[in-house]
């Protein structure tokens, strides 16, 4: 077992304390640095991107070859942290606590600590690591205009006006499999320099939101589905994921459920809670998705793009689209079209 003790001012310091403790070099672009090690010890990245009002973002794709605990002092660098675990796990715990708690895959942990404190990470040996950690200091954070923490619920808005960082808090959420589309997405945007960065930025903050939204819910006393275990939800998950690549496939509740092992009432619970919607409703709106994103991008005209994403009937994609977007397809791909100035 490897510890690492962190005495940090700033985010970028522990991944230099990392990569002092075990090796690896850090490539800068833009402002995105990326510790990249294969070594005895681990073999993965580290990235690190900061973002403007003290919100910085460090994302974990590494296997560790050996136990390897942070020891992170909370000094006046103290900021709130929201953790996902993507893929993995780790333990967390304060240091006056001798209990660590287990974070497992599709897990949230919002923690911060006494400036006085110290954190303890542990992450586990030959365990391959996808763990998205967004920090935010408060003071910077709270002087953002667009920023609203009055919205928060009460616990949380005290953790984030603590700006003098005289209290500890944790929160262990509970399963989340919509904040892991949005983690990987962060790690698809192919985009570079500025524009990357950017888009980057808006998908943490959809993160956050999520986040802040679960542990509301928490608080109010909303639950998981009862009906279904979490194995089903990632198995609900994996089929709505697979409807989102191939929307035009014939699908059916009956061929779901047989396919799945899932009965009919499990899908649907699953898909409600996971996407808000019935499994058919769910179904119609990546078709409808998919065809807005066809019209925008190729010269398919109105009927191709009906057949290509699995409707048999023109009349009746029209009155769905409209009853979305609030226009029908032929108005939606006059809009498209800009006028060439003379």
């Amino acid at each position: 077992m490897k510890e690492i003790e962190i005495k940090v001012e700033d985010s970028k310091e522990i991944l230099e304390e990392i990569q002092r403790h075990i090796g690896g070099t850090i490539e800068e672009k833009w402002s995105e640095s990326m510790l990249k090690i294969n070594n005895d010890i681990a073999k993965g990245s580290i990235r690190y991107i900061p973002f403007e009002w003290g919100v910085t973002l460090m994302d974990y794709d590494i296997t560790f070859k050996e136990e390897i605990i942070l020891k992170m002092h909370a000094s006046d660098y103290n900021p709130i942290r929201f953790v996902y675990t993507l893929n993995g796990s780790f333990k967390h715990r304060f240091g006056v606590n001798k209990r660590e708690e287990l974070i497992e895959q599709y897990q949230t942990l919002i923690f911060t600590n006494k400036t006085i404190g110290v954190n303890y990470i542990h992450f586990p040996k030959d365990t391959k690591l996808d763990i998205n950690s967004i920090q935010i200091i408060r003071k910077q954070f709270l002087k953002k205009r667009t920023t609203n923490v009055s919205t928060l619920n009460k616990k949380l808005y005290e953790v984030f006006v603590d700006t003098d960082h005289d209290n500890r808090f944790a929160h262990y959420g509970t399963l989340n499999l919509k904040m892991a589309d949005l983690v990987k997405k962060t790690r698809n945007i192919k985009n570079k320099g500025m524009l990357r960065i950017l888009k980057i930025e808006a998908k943490v903050y959809e993160i956050l939101s999520i986040h802040i939204q679960q542990h509301n819910k928490l608080q109010q006393g909303v639950p998981l589905p009862t009906s279904l275990i979490k194995s089903e939800l990632i198995t609900v998950r994996k089929l709505g994921q697979a409807i989102l690549k191939r929307p035009a496939k014939d699908y059916s509740l009956d061929q779901l459920s047989a396919s799945s092992g899932l009965s009919q009432a499990k899908l649907q619970d699953g898909f409600k809670f996971l996407y808000t919607r019935t499994v058919t409703e769910y179904i119609r709106h990546v078709r409808l998705e998919a065809a807005r994103e066809l019209m925008t991008t190729t010269d398919l005209n109105i009927t191709q793009i009906v057949y290509s994403i699995g409707f048999t009937s023109r009349s009746y994609f029209s009155k769905i689209f409209k009853e979305k977007y609030g226009v029908t397809p032929n108005e939606f791909k006059k809009q498209l079209i800009v006028p060439i100035a003379i």
